[in-house]
């Protein structure tokens, strides 16, 4: 149940759902990272994802530096829905 509390591509806490292709509420993403069905964020593996968001996750205050971020993302991005599969 803990998955559903968080998006899983990107793994912050949701803050606003995404929307599927029929405009209906996605459970699993996020607004930033899925809106009519499709990812906005174009990373095709969670290297690329972590380099996506490890930066913007420093420069928001969500971790100290970007170096935590990435040590975050690398440790939790992973086990989530859309890495599992990638």
């Amino acid at each position: 149940m803990e998955n559903a509390k968080i998006c899983q591509s990107c793994g912050v806490p949701m803050d606003g759902h995404g929307t599927n292709a029929d405009g209906s509420e996605s459970n699993d993403y996020c607004r930033h990272c899925f809106e009519k069905g499709s990812f906005t964020i174009p990373c095709k593996t969670v290297a690329e994802m972590v380099d996506f968001c490890a930066p913007l996750l420093a420069r928001d205050g969500v971790f100290p530096d970007e170096e935590t971020a990435r040590k975050h993302l690398q440790e939790h991005l992973p086990p989530l829905k859309r890495w599992k599969t990638a």
